[in-house]
């Protein structure tokens, strides 16, 4: 199995990173505007739109805020199939007001790796424009 380990400092408080992360409905709005378009909530299933129309299913498996720790699982659509998908998303203080946000990934097949640290990368200096401009605005 390959794990992808991403870490990118936010220019944000920890406490508004984790504010943003942990509204696990509004990943169009908040988190990913432009790259997701719709978020829908059914119980502890996510469903994120794409542009396309593409819709990937995710499951909350947990929100952890003393530990500012979310993990999921892309269970349906994802591009290309996987086998498995397991992520967190941790948020930690960096000097007195930046965090650091940390990114891990486990998936199955190995031979996804490069790919997954592409959009891993891509996502979270995405998401770091996005934190940073609800910040500052």
């Amino acid at each position: 199995m390959a794990s992808i380990r991403h870490e990118i400092v936010i220019d944000a408080s920890p406490e508004h990173i984790w504010d943003v992360l942990r509204d696990v409905g509004a990943v169009h709005e908040r988190l990913l505007p432009g790259r997701v378009t719709g978020t829908r909530l059914e119980g502890d299933q996510r469903f994120l739109t794409f542009p396309d129309g593409h819709v990937v299913r995710e499951l909350i498996v947990a929100i952890d805020d003393d530990a500012r720790r979310l993990a999921y699982s892309v269970v349906e659509g994802a591009r290309p199939p996987i086998e498995h998908h397991h992520a967190a998303f941790e948020v930690r203080p960096e000097g007195d007001r930046a965090g650091r946000l940390i990114w891990t990934t486990d998936v199955l097949p190995h031979a996804l790796a490069a790919e997954i640290r592409i959009r891993v990368e891509r996502g979270a200096a995405e998401m770091k424009q996005a934190i940073e401009a609800a910040a500052r605005g």
